[in-house]
């Protein structure tokens, strides 16, 4: 049974390789919130948006190329989803958030404000995407996790539980953070990160040479790794680095003291055991 028709009012986008006429949409019966005669979003083509289900595309809303958005999914506001980028589940897309690639957003997700989510990322379960953030490459954001601030995730990594990424913080490589971490300010958490408490991760700065801020977390070996411009590695070959460039200046001193710091601030004793499930989908393990 459809649940929508094309109004005949149509609007032209133009894109880098080309332009795509997209139709608005008009409710021809009720389900969900939505009641017959409701004008919708923007669509390319009916393969965009299911005639099952609740979802719909609200407002201003577009969805093109082969993106769908089915179940009872939500796009609004001036959100974009294109490419091949799915939305399902009770997953909402809305603000100017935009997802596209080959990225997917289900559960009971929520995406929005001026986030992107592109790539081959994920963002499921009940986690949250917003401000100016940007989630690309194989990135997961699920669990309770929340992204937001200019905050990346990027890469393999995987922020899940109840995890907070914001300010202009990074996580990339192959990190993983979880459990009640937070990673906020400057921070860069990458590599074979592990950061599952709110002290497994430190930030000191604007320090040394650089005059910029370095980031000392704890790794999948349970031992310390920096991120210092464009330095990473084990602390101690940090140090090794410290004395190669700086012998025993003003700056040295200065890493070397922050070193300590992070020797005392950063918890190496605790564990995680078991996995977690995501929404269904798939299993990310934490070990």
């Amino acid at each position: 049974m459809e649940k929508y028709k094309f109004t005949g009012e149509t609007k032209t986008i133009y894109l880098p390789f080309g332009t795509v006429t997209l139709h608005r949409i008009k409710a021809v019966v009720e389900f969900g919130l939505v009641k017959v005669g409701d004008l919708g979003g923007w669509i390319e083509k009916e393969e965009n948006l299911s005639h099952e289900e609740n979802a719909w595309v609200y407002g201003n809303a577009k969805v093109y190329g082969d993106a769908e958005v089915y179940g009872d999914a939500e796009v609004c506001g001036n959100a974009k989803v294109c490419g091949n980028a799915e939305v399902c589940g009770n997953a909402k897309v809305c603000g100017n958030a935009k997802v596209c690639g080959n990225a997917d957003v289900y559960g009971d997700a929520k995406v929005c404000g001026n986030a992107d989510v592109y790539g081959d990322a994920k963002v499921c379960g009940n986690a949250w995407v917003y401000d100016n953030t940007w989630v690309y490459d194989n990135a997961w954001v699920c669990g309770n996790a929340k992204v937001c601030g200019k905050a990346w995730v990027c890469g393999d990594a995987k922020v899940y539980g109840d995890a907070k990424v914001y300010g202009d913080a990074k996580v990339c490589g192959n990190s993983k953070v979880c459990g009640n971490a937070k990673v906020c300010g400057n921070a860069e958490v990458c590599g074979n990160a592990k950061v599952f408490s709110a002290d497994h991760v430190l930030v000191i700065g604007a320090i040394g040479s650089r005059n910029d801020f370095t980031t000392f977390f704890r790794d999948k070996d349970n031992e310390i790794t920096v991120k210092c411009g464009c330095f990473l590695g084990k602390i101690d070959k940090f140090l090794e680095k410290v004395t190669q460039t700086h012998k025993d200046t003003k700056h040295a001193l200065v890493y070397r003291a922050a070193v300590e710091v992070a020797k005392l601030q950063i918890d190496l004793t605790e564990k995680v055991q078991g996995d977690e499930k995501v929404n269904g989908k798939s299993k990310i393990k934490i070990y």
